[in-house]
């Protein structure tokens, strides 16, 4: 929550700081910066959970299947984009049904 609006943790907890971050703050920071670059950004490990040197396990996860149906519907859907310069640089995004269509 802290990275996602840019706050102290001190003042998430609830402390009044004047909106100014403390040294811990700041190291908290930079710890979970640290951390956030160590996930993969595919699928959401990191290599320490795997790496058995490390306290990891080779095979700490197994693969399961899921579909998303708003992943299927934009595969549907750029299928439809024309190949070449026509469909270059054509994004396919999701957005609400609106009621009662």
């Amino acid at each position: 929550m802290c990275a996602s609006y840019g706050i102290p943790h001190s003042q998430f907890l609830g402390a009044d700081t004047g909106g100014r971050w403390t040294a811990l703050d700041r190291a908290k920071a930079l710890a979970y910066a640290a951390f956030d670059r160590s996930v993969c950004e595919g699928c959401g490990t990191r290599m320490a959970e795997w790496d058995e040197d490390a306290g990891g396990d080779r095979f700490a996860y197994v693969p399961e299947p899921q579909r998303c149906p708003g992943c299927e519907l934009i595969e549907m859907e750029r299928d439809q984009v024309p190949q070449g310069a026509e469909g270059r640089g054509v994004k396919i995004g999701l957005r609400p049904r609106e009621a009662g269509a």
